[in-house]
């Protein structure tokens, strides 16, 4: 069995009694399926790496759990690649309350053990194709107006970078369904608060 990292003990440990047994479980499928596993904190959750690569991570918030996988978007299933498309902060799993919320236990394994094999091939996500970036950008009247409401959110926002803010308004404007956009908007409020970028999720420590 692969070592156990403190630093995870101690994040399920400060996590929400209903999260505690949710994240413990995944943690026990994770291992079992795949005893090389490596443990580390990244980006604040608990990642769990294969081969020097990320493999799958989980994480705790105030009302829900997440399980998310890394190449979630190169594998099989439908609905992983769905969700690794959509990329909001519900996971990959969608958001986990308690242990009846999760998949069955078989197709979690199946999931992680089809992830270590895209590692044991090789295939990595594709790179994200540059494209020319422009000097100005417009900010719509109704991100403008979310992001007046929170303040640590707009000052964030307005220090950013010129690409992270080119991220976050493409993911915004782009979306279909007022619906959609809004749930973009709330999604990308709580990670700009964080000081995340768009695409934090794919960038390497």
């Amino acid at each position: 069995m692969a070592k156990k990292e403190k630093a995870i003990d101690a994040y399920i440990a400060k996590s929400a009694d209903f999260a505690k047994p949710i994240l413990n479980h995944i943690r026990e499928l994770v291992h079992k399926a795949c005893p090389d596993v490596e443990e580390k904190i990244k980006w604040g959750m608990p990642f769990f790496d294969y081969k020097r690569e990320m493999l799958c991570h989980m994480a705790s918030f105030k009302q829900h759990a997440v399980m998310s996988f890394w190449k979630a978007a190169l594998m099989k299933d439908p609905a992983l690649n769905e969700k690794a498309k959509s990329e909001t902060a519900m996971g990959h799993l969608g958001k986990l309350t308690s242990l009846k919320d999760l998949p069955s236990d078989k197709k979690i394994t199946a999931w992680i053990k089809e992830a270590m094999i895209l590692t044991d091939k090789g295939i990595k996500l594709p790179s994200k194709a540059k494209t020319p970036e422009k000097k100005e950008l417009t900010v719509p009247d109704y991100f403008l107006k979310a992001l007046a409401k929170n303040k640590k959110a707009k000052l964030v926002f307005e220090n950013f970078p010129y690409s992270h803010k080119k991220e976050y308004l493409e993911w915004i404007t782009e979306a279909k369904t007022a619906e959609t956009r809004n749930k973009r908007m709330a999604t990308a409020l709580e990670w700009i608060t964080e000081g995340k970028g768009r695409n934090w999720k794919y960038q390497m420590k």
